[in-house]
């Protein structure tokens, strides 16, 4: 979403900010985040202070008949659950009608309330108050979902949205862990346990709410939105709105399905502590620093691999890495002799169980690399009056796929699958799952072609990318050097763009199947195949019709010999078919720069795509991208010459 169309001021000095700060902890210096932050991570710590610290005292301090031990985290986990279920897409349409600063506002004055009736079942030994209160931050939790992400692309712009959400899943799992290690130590201090959790649930509340004072407005984008109170029929509509656009709901798809994934291996976390490797409660709390270590690692790492673009490239490298690090785990753990439980520094002394943590912390920092830019690219092309039902959609979806998880992997070990089994079945339907939603949505798997071809054979330098339309249709201009140019301008835009280009290039091994997967439109010449160039013409305006990037090479084919050729007149027949529609389209001029004598460009007196390392490995090769034009003043010479002075530049 470009912010402009909320608040040009905001816009124009975000854009300010965002040349200033390079990289997304500046964000936590900055009233629009920073209290919004804050108030998230005691929220999340609060949480989980507070079921950590019941599971504690229902499991090994009371004697409750009608709760044993072994279900007693199962029920809390449910009860916690069932609002998201139930009220998620009630709360997605309260945050669309509502300032979303007053919704955080009335949740942590909510969450007050909870944790205060918290305080007496801690202080009664009540396990129905604390069960009823585990339903309640439920509730609370489900409120703040959908406000918790439909924010962020209101005060943040497209550059920072990566790096904003890398930076809330690294402080919701920093808050998810700290708030499980005070609970389990507050509970157990003697005589004073239970009041020390009462009191620290209460104070990490008005802590919250007293920062949520600091966040700024955020008003409402759907504000004469009729609420329909009916949960049932409200879900239906939600899920059916989300599939409206099919990237965004298979992307739903694909971040509830990395959920499935997590949850498989949270559950089982003291299971394999005790049973596998064979280590006790602080080994299986070790786990879960590792975990969360490397999902936080990976969350931020997005931002400085995508270069502060929502660059969902990194998506199925992240589905890679989970599935690789899964099956290693089934490896490293499988063959671990039998041994006598074990404290932590016995557990850590032993080599064999370092590979078990690296490969715990590398799964889920590539979990991190998986989910941050899918979330990122769902609030971008959500459209804002819907975006928080959207969200509420995807945490319905959320919840669905994590029980689903539970009784999956219940079944499992029913039948007698083993926990190293489990996580060689779970790794193995990852990569299952990730080629079915890459077949589904193939902007992930090209985005990730892209970003391969300019981080590891190209080293690619992208000037004037601020002049790329984050919102909107328009027609890209780019000299034609090589047959990988579509592919190297796919890298450099945030959002698809659709190809006019010659349909010899689809006979090419490999390049073109990925052109056909990105729905490039081939051309041909008009005496050699009117019906084609037609065609081509009319999907061309089909495509900015539609509010899409076109993208053309006006020279008509690659150059033979290094220099910009004559533009043809191509653009104008786009031009004049947009006007035809009403549609006043802008046009971007580009240049790729040093890509001529390059393994895919043509040489003197030869062919491309022979002797791969005749310019070395990672070339420097860049694109400089000029100011729109209004198609008014656009001319095919005029453009060659604006398309000229970007090479020199």
């Amino acid at each position: 979403m470009n912010t402009e169309t909320l608040n040009p001021a905001a816009a124009t000095a975000t854009s300010l900010e965002d040349q200033a700060h390079p990289n997304q902890f500046a964000l936590l210096g900055q009233r629009r985040f920073a209290p919004f932050f804050w108030t998230q991570f005691a929220g999340a710590a609060n949480d989980n202070l507070f079921k950590f610290a019941f599971t504690v005292m229902v499991t090994y301090q009371l004697s409750v008949g009608w709760l044993p031990p072994a279900m007693a985290g199962l029920a809390i986990g449910a009860l916690f659950i069932l609002p998201f279920l139930l009220f998620s897409a009630t709360a997605g349409q309260l945050t669309d009608k509502y300032d979303k600063t007053l919704m955080i506002r009335f949740v942590k004055n909510l969450e007050i309330a909870i944790m205060a009736i918290a305080a007496y079942g801690f202080y009664a030994d009540q396990v129905i108050v604390l069960l009823l209160c585990t339903f309640l931050m439920g509730v609370h939790s489900t409120l703040f979902g959908p406000v918790k992400f439909a924010l962020l692309p209101q005060v943040l712009n497209e550059r920072e949205l990566t790096g904003g959400n890398g930076m809330v899943e690294m402080g919701t799992f920093v808050a998810i862990l700290l708030g499980q290690v005070a609970g389990g130590l507050l509970v157990a201090i003697p005589s004073i346990g239970h009041e020390t959790v009462a009191i620290s649930c209460v104070v990490l509340a008005l802590i919250g709410r007293g920062i949520a004072g600091a966040i700024p407005p955020a008003p409402a984008t759907d504000p004469g939105l009729k609420i329909n109170w009916n949960p049932i029929s409200e879900t239906l509509r939600n899920l059916r709105l989300a599939h409206g656009n099919l990237v965004v709901f298979r992307s739903l798809l694909g971040i509830s399905w990395m959920w499935f994934f997590g949850a498989v291996f949270l559950s089982q976390f003291p299971s394999l502590a005790k049973e596998v490797l064979h280590g006790n409660e602080q080994v299986a709390s070790l786990l879960l620093v590792v975990f969360s270590i490397g999902i936080g690692t990976g969350s931020l790492l997005c931002e400085v691999m995508s270069k502060r673009h929502v660059e969902i490239g990194l998506v199925p490298m992240g589905a890679i890495g989970m599935s690789v690090f899964a099956v290693d785990l089934y490896f490293a753990s499988r063959g671990l002799p039998a041994a006598e439980i074990m404290g932590l520094s016995a557990f850590i002394a032993q080599p064999a169980h370092w590979r078990v943590m690296a490969d715990l912390a590398l799964l889920s920092l590539f979990a991190g690399l998986y989910s941050v830019p899918m979330y990122a690219l769902i609030q971008l092309r959500s459209q804002a009056t819907h975006r928080a039902r959207i969200i509420a959609a995807n945490n319905i979806l959320n919840a669905l796929f994590m029980i689903g998880s539970s009784v999956i992997a219940g079944a499992l070990l029913k039948s007698g699958f083993t926990i190293p089994q489990i996580f060689l079945f779970t790794g193995l339907a990852n990569a299952v799952v990730a080629f079915y939603i890459f077949m589904l949505v193939p902007e992930y798997l090209l985005r990730f072609v892209a970003w391969v071809l300019s981080h590891f054979i190209y080293r690619f330098k992208v000037r004037g990318d601020q002049h790329i339309p984050t919102e909107g249709a328009a027609i890209l201009v780019c000299n034609h050097v090589s047959f990988v140019d579509a592919v190297l301008l796919m890298a450099a835009s945030p959002r698809p763009i659709y190809f006019i280009m010659d349909h010899n290039i689809f006979k090419v091994p490999v390049l073109g199947w990925l052109f056909k997967l990105a729905k490039a439109i081939p051309i041909a010449p008009r005496a050699q195949d009117p019906a084609a160039y037609e065609a081509a013409f009319d999907a061309a305006a089909k495509v900015l019709a539609e509010g899409d990037l076109l993208c053309i090479f006006p020279e008509g084919g690659l150059t033979r010999d290094g220099a910009l050729q004559e533009f043809k007149g191509g653009i104008m027949k786009i031009l004049e078919r947009t006007a035809q529609k009403g549609l006043n389209v802008p046009v971007v001029p580009m240049a790729l720069t040093n890509l001529w004598g390059s393994f895919f460009s043509r040489v003197e007196k030869g062919s491309a795509m022979v002797r791969p390392f005749r310019r070395g490995l990672w070339s420097r090769v860049g694109l400089n991208v000029g100011a729109a034009l209004a198609p008014q003043e656009v001319q095919p010479e005029m453009l060659q010459q604006r398309v000229q002075q970007l090479l020199a530049a």
